[in-house]
């Protein structure tokens, strides 16, 4: 029985804090039998990770995924670099946009799609410190205005 819909192993909660972000693309990724083994048991770390374009092809650099408990001397590098699979014209766009300068390759996300590891990879550009601070900020603004309101609406002022 083939797996349906989507189910996310790991996020990279920081990369919306630290980055602005520009684009996203859905990659596949190139992995070994016990990486794989590895994410269904729901152990991913997206922490350091980042990607990175080099001749025509998109590495993802960083990522780690815990050796399979149950592998024996075929398990896998736990930081071993893994190939992103894109199609050619989004690699070009990439390579383009990162050639440019300040822009960045996050992963946000890695998930699987109907049976089949897929990262949700961002063109990002990185966040000075009062761009994280005036974000802040806006968002503790809003959460106000909305319990306020909440609390208008009940009656409660």
């Amino acid at each position: 029985m083939k797996e349906k819909g989507r189910k996310v192993i790991a996020t990279n909660r920081k990369a919306r804090h630290n980055y602005t972000i520009l684009d996203t693309y859905e990659a596949g990724v190139a992995l070994l039998g016990t990486e794989v083994k590895s994410l269904r048991e729901g152990k991913a770390s997206l922490v350091d990770a980042f990607a990175t374009v080099d001749d025509g092809e998109v590495w993802l650099r960083g990522l780690h995924i815990p050796e399979y408990g149950h592998g024996t001397w075929t398990n896998h590098a736990p930081r071993r670099t893994r190939k992103l699979l894109l199609h050619r014209r989004e690699i070009d766009n990439l390579v383009g946009k990162t050639r440019e300068g300040n822009q960045t390759l996050v992963p946000l996300s890695m998930y699987f799609s109907d049976g089949k590891v897929k990262v949700e990879l961002a063109l990002a550009r990185g966040k000075q410190d009062y761009d994280k601070r005036q974000d802040l900020a806006r968002r503790t603004a809003e959460r106000e205005v909305t319990r306020e309101l909440g609390r208008r609406v009940k009656g409660m002022r």
